[in-house]
């Protein structure tokens, strides 16, 4: 084998692997931090000692290792990225994305709003149809556990809109405009997966959060997670990533709170102390830049991958969509390879999620 053919097969597969480190890292943030969404930090130490969550720890049905709608949209949302390129590279239409994303988004909602997918008839979600491949996600009766869904996101998708491939980025969108939750950042991550320059990635998912997250700070903040990420992909360290974000968020207008959030994440990693009490000070994670934020600190305030997954969870808030936008970062920068393998072992779906990852790659480097 010649040296540019080895070294082309060597990135191939470090890049498969930081797709599916993100990826299963996503789900098992989310998984840790899931048992403990609604709790607060005294709480959650009360319970589970001074340290708070170490590990894996059964929900309140008794159950290690679920996972939530963060999880579920993320996975949908790699659904439809890979039909986009696949069908960019079949029939060279590369402008399809959002029609393609509000398609698998809406199949997400076919799963909350149905017991399984062998019982009763497709909703009005999906038009009474199935667009998607064969042997999609919903098809997948674990899939269709309702895990505390966000308003916005199922009020934001049962409205008729799609976002123009090129609108223009810093108005409020026309669904839920006041919205900034963190239902679009939590989901966004896949769009750095997709070996498109960090702008496209950017802007690829702000759009795609527009259909359910209007406020313009609700889909900058799922941009910069899209970026941060194919920063990292890249090759990038988690700070380098960060602070080329800054540079894409100054050109957009309304950019300021999710600069001053990912800002604040930097200077608080900076001191080096990665405990909860400092974290807190960037807020409890509910809504989309804190949510960002947190994820960004963890990554960065800690030296191992469990002690950043565990301190994105071990605070008062949305613990599991600070572990998942936190898993995700880290598991994109070190493959899944480098994930606590033990813990990764507990996470529900994690076969099929690793076969998802292993299908988006596949069908990126085609493309």
């Amino acid at each position: 084998m010649n040296e540019s053919r080895q070294l082309s097969w060597e990135a191939t597969a470090v890049y498969r692997a930081r797709v599916r480190g993100c990826l299963l890292g996503g789900a098992l943030g989310d998984a840790l931090g899931y048992p403990v969404e609604f709790s607060s930090l005294g709480a959650i130490r009360a319970a589970h000692g001074p340290r708070g969550v170490t590990g894996p720890i059964p929900d309140a049905a008794g159950v290690t290792g679920r996972i939530s709608d963060d999880t579920q949209m993320t996975l949908f949302t790699v659904e439809g990225i890979r039909q986009a390129v696949e069908r960019e590279r079949l029939k060279g239409i590369g402008d399809g994305w959002p029609r393609l994303l509000r398609r698998a988004y809406q199949r997400w909602l076919e799963t909350q709003l149905r017991p399984g997918p062998e019982v009763g008839e497709l909703t009005q979600a999906t038009g009474g149809s199935y667009d998607g491949p064969r042997g999609g996600l919903i098809n997948e009766p674990w899939l269709y556990a309702r895990r505390a869904p966000g308003n916005a996101c199922l009020s934001g998708l049962a409205q008729d809109f799609l976002p123009e491939p090129w609108s223009e980025l810093g108005p409020p969108g026309p669904v839920n405009p006041d919205s900034k939750g963190c239902g679009a950042v939590m989901r966004s991550a896949p769009f750095g997966l997709a070996r498109v320059d960090a702008d496209s990635a950017f802007g690829l998912a702000a759009r795609c959060a527009q259909m359910t997250h209007g406020h313009p700070t609700g889909y900058y903040a799922a941009g910069a997670l899209a970026a941060i990420v194919s920063h990292i992909v890249a090759g990038d360290s988690v700070e380098g990533a960060v602070l080329r974000t800054l540079r894409l968020l100054a050109r957009h207008p309304g950019h300021e709170e999710t600069t001053a959030a990912l800002t604040q994440a930097l200077d608080l990693a900076a001191d080096g102390q990665g405990t909860p009490e400092m974290l807190e000070k960037l807020g409890a994670g509910w809504i989309a830049e804190e949510a960002l934020a947190i994820g960004v600190y963890s990554a960065l305030a800690t030296h191992r991958v469990e002690d950043a997954l565990l301190l994105a969870v071990n605070h008062s808030g949305d613990s599991d969509s600070t572990g998942s936008i936190c898993g995700n970062i880290l598991g994109a920068r070190h493959g899944d390879h480098g994930l606590p393998h033990t813990w990764l072992e507990q996470v529900e779906g994690r076969a099929r999620i690793g076969a998802l990852a292993d299908d988006l790659a596949a069908e990126c480097v085609r493309g």
